[in-house]
């Protein structure tokens, strides 16, 4: 029986945010048919405007009938969503029959406007991750992962990332062998670099443009030095000061946890292919305590190195 996969929409969405699993799930149910359905949703249904101009058709949400997978789409009318009554109580509502309750980028908002992250992990666009938090203090929120799934909730980082988060969903469903064709076919990573890190892609997206290419390379090979501020901005020849401001402004985190991210990338990797100790991994990569690097595992990825290092298996 075909899943039905719902993708709400409200005025100024992120196109691609609709588009990215529009496409996974069409890919998807054109190489395995019978697999998916679409319908594309709104509060008052007829078309709704995206940010970029471009408008798409819609149904009325509240007259769809059975969804088995809601994604909500983000974007910058995102705000103006989940101040809308009917937008949330639709959401409140569908939440209990829906089998998944998927966000991409800031449709996270409108999830935690009707209550449903209360309690939960869950990330957004590194962007707006501070806002989240501070408008739903009763989220957990993770700024750095692509994607996050806790229990029936997911939820996405910016824009692109709701492939990723498509491409899940259809591995969940019909098995890593489809989502992995699927992402063969939109010339996408099925897995990407680093894990599930948004740190991880915009390090490679900075490029020789931030500057920090040549330190990104250099801290990747002294991942068991102390990395601290003032070592860093030596390197770089700069003030400490004038180095963490300008590090942070044009990579969007600050040194201390892009050592943190350069570490977890390393170690990971290595949890994951390896049967070394996790003792003698701490060590190699630069956490040197277990606990310490238990402890940065678990803020990442959710599990402990040991849990990560079995689902592998």
């Amino acid at each position: 029986m075909a899943r039905t996969i719902g993708i709400f929409l409200y005025n100024d969405f992120q196109l691609l945010d609709a588009s990215g699993p529009i496409s996974a799930f069409e890919i998807a149910e054109r190489m395995a048919p019978g697999g998916y359905r679409l319908r594309v949703l709104s509060a008052q249904g007829g078309a709704v405007c995206s940010s970029a101009g471009v408008t798409l058709d819609s149904e009325a949400a509240a007259g769809a009938g059975r969804i088995d997978t809601l994604i909500v789409a983000g974007g910058e009318g995102s705000r103006r969503a989940m101040a809308c009554p009917q937008t949330v109580q639709y959401l409140k509502v569908r939440a209990g029959s829906c089998r998944r309750l998927c966000s991409v980028c800031s449709g996270a908002f409108l999830l935690a406007a009707a209550g449903l992250l209360d309690g939960r992990r869950a990330t957004t666009h590194w962007r707006r991750a501070a806002d989240l938090a501070r408008l739903f203090p009763q989220v957990q929120v993770e700024p750095d992962a692509i994607y996050i799934h806790d229990g029936p909730v997911w939820s996405s980082a910016g824009i692109s990332a709701g492939i990723d988060l498509a491409l899940a969903l259809i591995a969940q469903d019909c098995g890593e062998d489809l989502a992995r064709r699927v992402a063969q076919e939109m010339v996408v990573y099925f897995r990407r670099p680093g894990g599930q890190s948004q740190f991880s892609v915009l390090a490679e997206m900075s490029g020789d443009e931030s500057g920090f290419a040549p330190l990104f390379d250099w801290m990747r090979t002294h991942l068991t030095d102390r990395l601290t501020v003032e070592r860093l901005a030596d390197h770089m020849g700069m003030s400490p000061r004038h180095f963490s401001r300008l590090f942070t402004r044009r990579i969007g985190v600050s040194p201390a946890r892009a050592v943190e991210r350069l570490r977890l990338e390393a170690a990971r990797e290595r949890v994951e292919s390896s049967r070394d100790p996790i003792e003698h991994i701490a060590a190699a990569v630069g956490f040197h305590d277990p606990e310490r690097m238990r402890r940065a595992f678990i803020r990442a990825f959710g599990q402990p190195p040991q849990a990560m290092r079995r689902a592998r298996r």
